[in-house]
């Protein structure tokens, strides 16, 4: 199964991660108390001391701060945070909120992008996808409304997700007949990769009993549909796809035209 691998910023000085963390504001002394006693901290224990000084919900509490760049400056915070695995732990409390965040943010917005960052982060494994259910809808609207990043950052987190075949009637019972028109070799290498990796993943778990035994529950707007449905519209458009320019595309293409014969 392919997956994408967590968002990992590289390692900041004292001051910009005290300006990630700038989360707080004059009138929380906890927040100042908390950045003041990591001033003096190695990086490399930085992330166990603010977990143990309780400093994950110092952050998720500011995720319900009216203001958009405040919440931003939070999930930048937790996205420096969550490749740790006992950080994680924390953070999952937080998932179905931040879900919530990139649905409701302004589209396109750098807010949206950072909620989708810290969601790659925290899709890496399976133990938190079950949280994300719900938001995808969502997801595959911002696939196909959002800016190419948005794009980008939103598959990561399909990829991530379509990996575990436990998720793989939720993703394709959701509504998505529009999905077609990303598979055309005018759409941005990088989004076309991903999204055939994205339906290479369900392919493979469609080949489990489970799988087989729901194919009825599908309608003709789901995106079960738009892959195995009556029409040949898919099929043509990989074939298309196989003069692609790029030669990982067309490797692509051929190997789920190879799956589904």
């Amino acid at each position: 199964m392919s997956k994408e691998k967590g968002h990992h910023r590289p390692p900041l000085g004292h001051s910009s991660w005290l300006s990630q963390l700038g989360v707080y504001c004059s009138r929380c002394l906890g927040c100042l108390f908390f950045l003041a006693v990591l001033r003096g901290v190695p990086a490399t224990s930085r992330q166990d001391l603010i977990r143990n000084l309780d400093g994950l919900s110092v952050i998720g509490k500011t995720l319900s701060d009216p203001t958009p760049k405040v919440k931003e400056k939070a999930l930048n915070a937790f996205n420096n945070l969550s490749m740790n695995i006992k950080n994680q732990e924390e953070i999952k409390v937080y998932i179905i909120q931040i879900c919530e965040e990139v649905d409701s943010s302004s589209l396109n917005s750098d807010l949206q992008l950072a909620g989708l960052r810290l969601l790659t982060n925290m899709s890496v494994t399976n133990n938190y996808h079950h949280l994300m259910t719900n938001s995808i809808p969502c997801f595959l609207h911002l696939l196909l409304e959002g800016s190419e990043r948005i794009q980008i950052q939103v598959l990561k987190v399909l990829v991530n997700i379509s990996a575990n075949p436990a998720m793989t009637g939720h993703l394709l019972s959701a509504q998505a007949p529009s999905l077609l028109s990303l598979f055309t070799s005018c759409i941005n290498r990088e989004i076309l990769l991903r999204m055939l990796v994205f339906v290479t993943n369900l392919i493979e778990n469609m080949k489990t009993e489970e799988a087989t035994a729901t194919q009825h529950q599908y309608n003709k707007d789901s995106f079960f549909s738009v892959l195995w449905g009556d029409s040949t519209q898919y099929a043509q458009k990989l074939a298309l796809l196989l003069h692609h320019h790029d030669m990982e595309v067309r490797e692509q293409v051929a190997k789920i035209i190879t799956m589904i014969k």
